[in-house]
């Protein structure tokens, strides 16, 4: 036995020396310069890229900004950086996480937090199809999902998600965006507590939220949670089709280590994809049948359209039910070591997983799976949780997938697309017979790959976009850290063919896409000034002014092509808190305005047509405050500024606000 464990480590040790070999060959680490940068072009790639002025882009493409916590809109085929949409972030380009309206968007159960980790971006789903209404992101670090309203892309709802850390398979959606899902990285005590961390196996449990999301308004809210066997939850995709109903988790650490998990959670040859039967459990919840409502407290964090102002509601409880009382609604199924992802193809019969170790990729049936579980073909149980054969449940494996397959996408036509990191390629198979068809080489570590609709019912099978983790020679040097690199592959002949790259913010991992028209229809142009219900705004320059209310200074701006009503103020004492409630009166198309005052200690804000914005000042001395609109709006965008006047206290200058109109 002794013997046999030793042979094991080495042989983990010897395949994680390949991995680290393979890395650095793959981006240029142990080698010479190349004297190419890319694979042989046939030529005509520049004309398939290019998009003539004046004309749109055939898709939108959502990538996840990793650690800047945004996500980044762009247009493909041209690469173009359309928009970056402030999540888990403060962003001062437009003053979101800064201005009053939307600080407490960024609220959680740990005060104020501006900073997240976004990983996966998820469109909303009708009948297994991205519709354009909504996308979900996750974030890492303070377990976090987001809704963005992709009429007006913009951050509009952020629910805290409690028992989790390392929210990271997550937010993946069911086929009509009933509910989305929040599952653990990292385990922890349920009901977080001082436990010795030695005591992983019997204080630290998983969890697995289902957040019901409302069909029409989008709002979330916690139905229930999951306490799971304390593994690492990695990634998610919910069934279709004939598994819709389930929804199917990879899972490794089923070592349960807790330190050097390079080494410690790499011992056994399988981890798992768990199969969940989340509908059954939902409707037994919904019963009364199972689980306990649980103290908590998390943030849930809403933007009211209507008054343009974020509100934070405080929840202070959750429903959990725990994994070994839902007996024949949950199932282990084994899968080669270290899985990453967890991915369903179009017909709903076909699951599968990318080992990060393993050299092959395991191609789950569904009907397979129902039959194992109806005939008991089982290897024992985990914490109540049957194991299912691994043979019973598989239709087969990808043979020679590439090194270090991670994360699948799938096409219109019955092929997939798997990213493989260590040997820095995607490798083309067909579904069906499990056949590698293609490959091509990516630069450098490709992490995760999309297609248009590439995990939906409806796949857009035209291009795939490829999120590489290293770029090396690719671009422009910029010092000791380089941008990551998004290439765009064209699948839709035989052979995939390499179109074109372009650097992107942040860290992208996981991204969707979706055909321009299903978005541009529903686009918000102005917000009507006559529906503005800010309790700031004003609707007339008639209505400016300046008053001191509640111990502090508030200043309500008008804003229109090209002043400031009023562009000044006198009567402001040093130490005051001063809130400029600024109300842009443009009803035009994109003619924001911005404002900003010397010596301000947060950011500008950026106002929209029709809507008004607040931001807090504190002058720290007396003197003269210069005050301009930061965003180019008219020729005469410099002449649109102002002054206010700052004295000591006790001077008692009057508070007067003049001119403008």
């Amino acid at each position: 036995m002794l013997s046999e464990m030793k042979n094991q480590k080495l042989r983990n040790y010897l395949l994680m020396l390949l991995a680290v070999s393979a890395i650095s060959f793959a981006a240029g680490g142990c080698s010479s310069k190349k004297e190419t940068k890319g694979p042989s072009l046939s030529g005509d790639e520049a004309s398939k890229v290019y998009v003539e002025p004046g004309k749109y882009d055939e898709f939108y493409f959502f990538i996840s900004g990793g650690f800047s916590g945004q996500v980044s809109a762009y247009g493909i085929p041209s690469g173009r950086l359309l928009r970056v949409v402030p999540v888990f972030s403060v962003n001062p380009e437009n003053g979101y996480g800064y201005t009053e309206e939307t600080k407490p968007m960024l609220m959680t159960s740990y005060g104020f937090i501006p900073w997240d980790d976004s990983h996966h971006a998820e469109l909303s789903q009708t009948n297994g199809v991205p519709d354009g209404k909504w996308l979900f992101i996750n974030g890492n670090n303070t377990p976090r999902i987001a809704r963005i309203d992709l009429a007006t892309f913009r951050t509009v709802e952020i629910i805290e998600i409690p028992n989790s850390a390392g929210n990271h398979s997550s937010p993946f959606t069911t086929p009509n965006s009933d509910y989305v899902v929040a599952g653990t990285r990292f385990s922890l005590p349920i009901e977080n507590k001082d436990v010795p961390i030695s005591s992983y196996k019997e204080n630290f449990k998983g969890s697995l939220s289902f957040i019901k999301v409302d069909k029409e308004s989008g709002k979330m809210g916690i139905d229930f949670q999951i306490i799971t066997p304390p593994f690492d939850y990695d990634l998610s995709h919910a069934g279709k089709g004939p598994s819709d109903g389930w929804f199917f988790f990879s899972c490794y650490n089923s070592e349960q280590a807790h330190t050097l998990l390079e080494v410690n959670a790499s011992q056994k040859d399988k981890d798992f994809v768990l199969a969940v039967n989340y509908r059954k459990i939902a409707e037994l919840v919904a019963s009364g049948g199972k689980g306990t409502m649980g103290k908590t407290r998390f943030a849930h964090n809403v933007f009211d359209e209507k008054t343009q102002t974020a509100a934070t509601e405080w929840v202070e409880q959750v429903k959990t039910v725990n994994a070994a009382d839902l007996k024949g609604m949950m199932y282990y199924m084994p899968c080669p070591k270290s899985p990453h992802g967890a991915d369903v193809d179009p017909t709903g019969e076909y699951i599968t997983a990318g080992g990060k170790l393993a050299a092959v990729i395991p191609v789950y049936s569904f009907s397979k799976m129902i039959k194992a579980i109806e005939g008991n073909q089982t290897d024992g149980e985990i914490d109540g949780i049957p194991v299912l054969k691994y043979d019973a449940v598989l239709a087969g494996e990808v043979q020679n997938p590439g090194l270090g397959p991670l994360h699948t996408e799938f096409d219109d036509k019955g092929f997939a697309y798997t990213s493989a990191f260590v040997s820095s390629e995607v490798v083309k198979w067909k579904v069906a017979t499990r056949e590698v068809v293609d490959r091509i080489p990516t630069y450098y570590s490709i992490g995760h790959l999309t297609v248009p609709g590439g995990d939906s019912k409806q796949p857009w099978g035209k291009y795939l976009l490829a999120m590489n983790k290293i770029t090396k020679d690719r671009y422009l040097p910029t010092g000791p850290e380089l941008s990551q690199s998004a290439q765009l592959i064209d699948i839709s002949g035989d052979k995939m063919r390499l179109l074109s790259d372009f650097p992107t913010v942040g860290e992208p991992h996981y991204a969707q896409a979706i055909p321009a028209d299903l978005i541009m229809k529903n686009q918000v142009k102005i917000y009507k000034l006559s529906e503005n219900m800010n309790p700031y705004a004003i609707k007339t320059p008639g209505e400016a002014r300046a008053e001191r209310k509640d111990g502090a200074v508030h200043i309500y701006l008008g804003a229109i092509r090209s002043h400031f009503t009023p562009d000044n103020v006198e009567g402001v004492n040093v130490g005051e808190t001063v809130y400029f409630h600024m109300t842009n009166m443009e009803q035009d198309w994109d003619i924001p305005h911005g404002f900003a005052v010397m010596g301000n200690q947060n950011s500008e804000m950026l106002v929209m047509p029709g809507e008004t914005c607040t931001i807090k000042w504190v002058p720290e001395r007396a003197g003269i405050y210069p005050m301009y609109c930061t965003d180019f709006c008219s020729a005469l965008h410099q002449e649109m500024q102002g002054y206010v006047r700052v004295s000591e206290k006790g001077t008692n200058v009057p508070l007067v606000a003049t001119g403008g109109k």
